[in-house]
């Protein structure tokens, strides 16, 4: 199948007033990424609440102004994807004295991820169209790495050191990535068995 044959229409692809929200998430990662390498906690902390309150901001305003495209989910998607794993990799390869996020961690957050864009690229190649569209799943696994984060940047700012409570939620991520992947995958397969 022509990987063209189902042209988007145009409005598809404009850049909306959600979509500014979600491209300046997208700029604040590296600034958020220098400020870890820096240590500067406190400062990480705010960014990273900025950034992640422009995740609240751009869907709110899409649904409330009908200003839904297939450019912004992409875009979306693709910001939460760089923001998440740029800072678990930063916690994973950053010196502290305090914790920090183990390597296999981050590798299997990339692998999924990785997993989901080659799976829904195959998809789109079957079908000629896809719909970007996150599941309760996997919203539930983006706001707990969020949280999780912004803990960890509290830890660092104040000096906590709560063991039980990052393996607990280390553990509960890592079921969590692991079951989301898998949802998505079932999700892939019966769509693609769907009859047009």
């Amino acid at each position: 199948m022509n990987l063209f044959s189902y042209p988007l229409a145009k409005k598809e692809w404009r850049i909306t007033v959600p979509t500014l929200f979600t491209i300046l998430r997208i700029i604040l990662v590296p600034w958020i990424v220098a400020t870890m390498v820096e240590q500067q906690w406190g400062l990480s902390f705010y960014l990273f609440i900025a950034a992640a309150g422009t995740d609240m901001i751009d869907g709110a305003l899409a649904r409330l102004c009908n200003a839904k495209t297939f450019l912004g989910a992409c875009l979306d998607a693709l910001a939460d994807k760089l923001l998440l794993i740029s800072c678990f990799a930063t916690l994973a390869f950053v010196h502290s004295p305090l914790f920090s996020i183990p390597r296999w961690f981050v590798f299997l957050v990339l692998i999924k991820e990785l997993v989901m864009i080659g799976g829904s690229f195959v998809v789109y190649l079957m079908k000629g169209f896809i719909e970007i569209k996150p599941t309760l799943l996997g919203k539930m696994t983006t706001f707990v790495q969020i949280c999780f984060i912004v803990w960890l940047f509290s830890c660092y700012f104040f000096k906590w050191l709560p063991v039980k409570t990052y393996f607990f939620m280390l553990g509960l991520l890592t079921v969590l990535s692991v079951a989301c992947l898998l949802h998505y995958i079932l999700i892939a397969i019966r769509f693609v068995r769907t009859p047009e």
